[in-house]
């Protein structure tokens, strides 16, 4: 008979094996699959570009798409070179957040396969349905988890301070930025960007009540997909100064991309608010300890973005101008969405901080 003292002895703690944490990657490993991200991120930009732009595209054989996929092959070459201590050790010795990266490789191959099969029956597609098509979804969703393997590796690092240089947690910051970038691509039905000023200030107008409508709501769209990188970015760090430009940056670029760069004035202005929204982060320091200021934060910084935009839009089409081509040749501004719309954005930017940090956390000391 075993007595319960030796019952204890063996199912003690000690007793249990404990599995080795995984290995994490060094900087410049996460550097350079980073950089082969931007590669890859920028060949989706061109193609997205050409499907917009080019009527006549009717192959899936263009320059846009070899670049785009030669960014998929030298991204996944990397990854797998990565992950290569898995075939002497097993996937434990996969570094932190390269493991579902490198699944999603095989699955972006199947996917890409199935572009090619899907393309060669159904033709190229040229409208809103590119952005529902199996296979498209397919390579967006398997390339999200490709290109931010490097912020799954900086998350799970706990060596990193809680307030890094730039350059330091530049590998968290630009997964963030191809993130969101990537998202509102196939948002693209409810991108504030795809508007030109003239139909933005038409939506602020009496012209179209439908068209404010759908102005509003993809301003909300797009203010999640912009401020959710961002507050994660604060929940973890305290966010350097340029890391909000950079991600506001890319996103700029992508929008640019997909309206062949019709309204430059919009897209600078987000490069800006991008700063604004950096000067707003070193005043305020949002971290979850300072719960107060984070959610100050979250707020503010929709609001002076899509303040930004609206001027922009304003100064680029005035009223009179942005008549033309609508119902009316006298519509009324609408003070009450010049003013309100940001301070939805506003609100809804709060939610978001609350659902990230419902409470103060405490200092780790």
């Amino acid at each position: 008979m075993v007595s319960t003292s030796d019952s204890f002895v063996q199912s003690s703690p000690a007793d249990v094996a404990v599995s080795p944490p995984r290995p994490s990657a060094s900087y410049g490993a996460d550097l350079v699959t980073v950089l082969l991200g931007v590669w890859f991120t920028a060949g989706l930009m061109l193609d997205a570009w050409a499907h917009n732009n080019k009527p006549e595209l009717e192959t899936f054989f263009t320059p846009w798409h070899a670049v785009f996929y030669s960014g998929f092959a030298a991204t996944a070459g990397w990854i797998a070179w990565t992950s290569r201590g898995a075939l002497r050790s097993g996937p434990r010795a996969i570094p932190t957040g390269y493991a579902p990266a490198l699944v999603a490789v095989a699955g972006f191959a199947v996917a890409g396969f199935g572009d090619f099969v899907w393309h060669t029956a159904f033709g190229i597609e040229q409208s809103i349905d590119i952005l529902f098509s199996p296979t498209h979804l397919g390579l967006a969703t398997t390339m999200l988890v490709i290109v931010t393997a490097p912020l799954r590796s900086a998350l799970g690092d706990r060596s990193l301070p809680p307030a890094p240089g730039l350059v330091r947690l530049l590998p968290a910051i630009l997964p963030m930025a191809l993130g969101a970038a990537l998202v509102l691509l196939f948002l693209q039905y409810a991108n504030a960007f795809d508007f030109d000023s003239e139909r933005i200030v038409a939506a602020l107008s009496t012209v179209d009540e439908s068209l404010t409508a759908r102005w509003v709501s993809a301003m909300a769209v797009t203010n999640l997909v912009l401020i959710v990188p961002v507050l994660t970015l604060a929940r973890r760090w305290r966010p350097p100064f340029g890391a909000i430009t950079i991600i506001y940056t890319f996103v700029a670029g992508l929008c640019g991309a997909i309206t062949n760069f019709e309204s430059p004035e919009l897209i600078i202005g987000l490069v800006a608010a991008g700063g604004c929204a950096d000067l707003l982060a070193g005043w305020l320091r949002p971290t979850p300890e300072r719960l107060t200021q984070f959610r100050a934060f979250a707020a503010l910084t929709p609001l002076v973005t899509w303040s930004i935009y609206i001027a922009a839009a304003y100064l680029a089409a005035p009223p009179a101008e942005s008549a033309t081509g609508f119902a009316g040749s006298h519509p009324e501004a609408l003070i009450e969405i010049y003013t309100g719309a940001p301070i939805v954005q506003a609100l809804i930017g709060l939610l978001v901080a609350m659902l990230l940090v419902p409470r103060q956390q405490a200092r780790t000391p």
